[in-house]
């Protein structure tokens, strides 16, 4: 089954949204199986601004829908997200 990266950007100034929210979207990473490694993406200070997520999912679309079902996602958190087919190479 191919992988997918998941790009997201927070907007500024929603730390507190993203740790709101971050118990519903472990729950989800959780419940949903396919998440392959994943972390947060630090800014300059190394508090948290974004994630980045590799999905293991039949296609394109159903990344696209995980990515839109994400907690993160539905609360708002992201300026911009990007999903991608990745291929591994290393690691």
């Amino acid at each position: 089954m191919p992988l997918y990266m998941l790009h997201c950007i927070d907007k500024p100034d929603t730390l507190d949204l993203r740790m709101a929210t971050r118990d519903a979207h472990l729950a989800y990473v959780s419940q949903t199986g396919c998440v392959r490694q994943a972390g947060p993406l630090l800014d300059n200070e190394g508090q948290m601004a974004g994630s980045l997520i590799i999905l293991e999912l039949p296609d394109l679309q159903a990344a696209t829908d995980w990515s839109a079902q994400d907690p993160y996602a539905q609360a708002g958190l992201f300026a911009a997200t990007h999903v991608q087919e990745w291929k591994k190479v290393i690691g």
